[in-house]
């Protein structure tokens, strides 16, 4: 039963520690994924101080590749310049950090947003600097 591949919304299930997902996403849905992952593969969640030190290393790893693509640098031999897969990397270490802290990061980008519209909404429209 387990072995075939059962279409559950956007998973597929293939066996009982093996699930593939295809389709979009919530972040909500995202942060359980990467907590069943450390539960399954990972053994616990790094320190939050750990997981602070390895997202400022991911964050360098995509600068290093904005530097190379958009930049003045030039790119070394064997560079791996994939965008995407540093910022997905970025991605993963936040959500380990909202989840081993208690941190719906739906909830706390809601907030925000209206945290920035109310304070912005006519600051950035106003900014003659930003004008063409």
């Amino acid at each position: 039963m387990w072995w075939n591949e059962i279409l559950l919304g956007y998973y597929f299930v293939l066996s009982p520690t093996c699930t593939i997902f295809v389709g979009t996403m919530t972040i909500q849905e995202a942060q359980a994924r990467v907590d069943a992952w450390i539960k399954q593969y990972g053994v616990r969640y790094f320190s939050e101080l750990t997981n602070m030190a390895v997202l400022t290393e991911e964050v360098g790893e995509v600068a290093r590749v904005i530097a190379r693509r958009y930049g003045d640098q030039s790119s070394k031999p064997g560079d791996d310049l994939d965008l995407a897969d540093e910022l997905a990397d970025v991605l993963w270490v936040v959500m380990c950090l909202a989840n081993q802290t208690g941190i719906d990061l739906d909830e706390a980008l809601e907030r925000n947003f209206a945290k920035k519209t109310s304070r912005d909404s006519h600051r950035h429209l106003d900014n003659e600097k930003l004008k063409y």
